[in-house]
């Protein structure tokens, strides 16, 4: 268990190992970064779960750990978060602060968590006619020497589906059922275009 001060942001969802640019101006995220930076680096990144004020919670985030900074003349600021691990919480703490804490509990990603090369095969080629239907340059021999948590982690970070299916994606407890929703999320949105396509977070 650990206390973590939170950002709860929509739409912003960080994956473990991955890396998430925020733009920080209200008062209380400026506050929130001054706190971190003073102490461990550490935000948990959570999305909200529906409208209210403060408003509810998803059961699961992510620990990002700031890795660049860049502090405006306003007192605004621009950094990058660095996915460290999931986190669920537990219950939510009174604090004086304004910004947000929890108590939560840290979620380890097992060593052995990786895909099998008929999954790892499945999911890259999903990708490829994916990218190739939305009209996306991609390396695909960038891609080929990544490893399966950085494969499947960084397709859950940059495609664009919707926040719910995100979350979706973030509440999978393995890598290879991560992988497997991604195929279906890539197929399911993979049908939609015109209006209905979605547009990259």
């Amino acid at each position: 268990m650990t206390r973590l001060s939170i950002f709860p942001l929509a739409g912003a969802i960080l994956f473990p190992g991955m890396h998430l640019p925020l733009h920080i101006f209200e008062p209380r995220y400026r506050a929130l970064v001054s706190d971190a930076m003073a102490r461990d680096r550490r935000i948990g990144m959570i999305q909200p779960r529906g409208e209210g004020e403060p408003p509810p919670l998803y059961d699961i985030g992510c620990v990002g750990r700031i890795v660049e900074v860049e502090m405006l003349d306003d007192g605004r600021s621009n950094i990058v978060l660095e996915g460290m691990s999931l986190f669920r919480v537990a219950r939510e703490l009174e604090v004086t602060t304004k910004f947000r804490q929890v108590e939560a509990e840290l979620i380890a990603t097992p060593a052995d968590d990786t895909l099998s090369l008929a999954a790892r095969a499945g999911l890259e080629m999903e990708s490829k006619r994916f990218a190739e239907a939305q009209g996306y340059a991609v390396d695909w021999n960038a891609v080929g020497r990544l490893d399966d948590a950085s494969l499947v982690n960084g397709i859950a970070q940059i495609a664009p589906f919707d926040a719910a299916a995100k979350q979706a994606l973030l509440e999978t407890p393995t890598i290879a059922e991560r992988a497997e929703l991604i195929v279906q999320l890539l197929q399911f949105f993979g049908r939609h275009d015109g209006e209905d396509r979605v547009t990259l977070q």
